[in-house]
């Protein structure tokens, strides 16, 4: 009898022996467990429409991004609790977590394992060395830790491990160009390739101008009306670098200009001792992790991103599609996406006079950032979910004829 069958988002028709028999499987491995949700969710729906059965591992103890396991359930995807931890000194915790994703490649017979974040990179490519079943592997580099200015203790222990683990790797993304050409010095695994997409995919029908909200939204912030508010979304830690904007108001001679820090993190409570200490608990605060970004960024004249490291920094992204200017520190992240000049400044030193100075060149400059504003969306349309959603089709399908 042939059945109708729906799994996630994908439909089927057959009979349940040809469902079973010739479903692939493939897990993805994240060390921390809301990051599928919040930035894989479209490859996920397209590896279900071509009929692949998706299975997630990941440390959800450890959740910097808020989620539900239940929709991840909702959405098809089989869930797997592993000791995986973000920390490389979390030595016992991570050998431990090699050893679950080996099982779990081997009693669910996976076919394909896809990689996230470094440890994440690692674990899955050991645990698959180990493993009686083999399978394919992809591993998305959201941003080497060896780059251009680091510190020389990552080349030193990261290079030669990534170099490494390359041998094992069927096909290895990118995404920055720094990185691919990175990446294409490495030796991967016989038949597999190198490929350079741009991020996980925004969605344009979610964060797009919506002006007719800008009042509102600073309402709700206690932002006034004749304010310049800067905005920044980023994990409150020390290379998310928040520190040095808040200093360079610190000096800046405006009154009129607002901070709202979106974000949670290490760095919570010194980030609210230093507003404190500077006297700028009326102008500066900490808004908490925020699911609305997209109203958020609409009560924005600035989008300020002092990341040190970044790999791409989708957080840039969601502003310009806003139509907001973007104020950001030079990382090979932000190189991607924010032109100096047209849709935003880039301070090429890490000092607080830099941001100080581009901060004030905007506030003073209500023409030249209008200008900056209006080229904001369309210096950003091939990071849009449909863009990047095509171009992971492609690189899907190259893979799945690997198999």
């Amino acid at each position: 009898m042939i059945y109708t069958y729906k799994y996630g988002n994908a439909t089927f028709m057959g009979t349940w022996s040809e469902w079973f028999v010739f479903m692939k499987k493939i897990l993805f491995i994240t060390t921390i467990g809301g990051f599928l949700s919040q930035f894989e969710m479209n490859q996920v729906r397209i590896l279900q429409s071509m009929g692949y059965e998706v299975h997630y591992a990941s440390d959800f103890d450890n959740n910097f991004y808020e989620f539900d396991e239940k929709d991840l359930i909702k959405e098809g995807v089989i869930i797997h609790r592993v000791d995986i931890k973000k920390k490389p000194y979390r030595i016992l915790s991570n050998l431990k977590a090699i050893g679950q994703i080996k099982e779990i490649v081997n009693n669910k017979e996976i076919d394909v394992i896809h990689c996230n974040n470094p440890l994440g990179g690692v674990c899955g490519r050991v645990a698959v060395v180990g493993s009686r079943i083999k399978p394919l592997v992809i591993y998305i580099a959201h941003g080497f830790h060896f780059y251009e200015g680091a510190p020389f203790i990552n080349w030193l222990l990261f290079y030669p491990i990534e170099g490494f683990l390359a041998r094992f790797t069927n096909v290895l993304l990118t995404i920055n160009n720094e990185d691919y050409r990175r990446a294409l010095r490495f030796d991967i695994k016989k038949g597999g390739f190198v490929a350079k997409v741009n991020g996980m995919g925004v969605d344009s029908k979610r964060f797009k101008p919506m002006p007719e909200i800008r009042e509102e939204v600073r309402g709700e912030l206690n932002v006034p009306s004749d304010a310049f508010h800067i905005v920044t979304a980023a994990e409150l830690n020390d290379n998310k670098n928040q520190r040095i904007v808040i200093e360079a108001l610190a000096n800046c001679p405006y009154k009129k200009i607002y901070y709202s820090l979106c974000g949670v993190g290490e760095n919570a409570k010194r980030l609210e001792e230093l507003i404190k200490s500077l006297g700028l608990e009326d102008r500066v605060k900490l808004l908490g992790y925020r699911t609305d970004m997209e109203r958020v960024l609409q009560s924005a004249d600035v989008f300020v991103f002092p990341s040190i490291r970044e790999g791409l920094g989708i957080a840039g992204v969601e502003a310009l599609m806003c139509n907001v200017p973007v104020v950001a520190l030079d990382n090979r992240g932000t190189r991607e996406y924010v032109r100096h000049m047209a849709n935003g400044l880039v301070c090429r030193n890490n000092s607080i006079d830099s941001f100080k100075n581009a901060i004030m060149c905007l506030y003073e400059n209500p023409k030249f950032l209008n200008k900056l504003s209006a080229n904001g969306r369309q210096s950003v349309k091939r990071f849009s979910k449909t863009s990047v959603n095509n171009r992971f089709r492609k690189i899907y399908a190259k893979i799945d004829s690997l198999l």
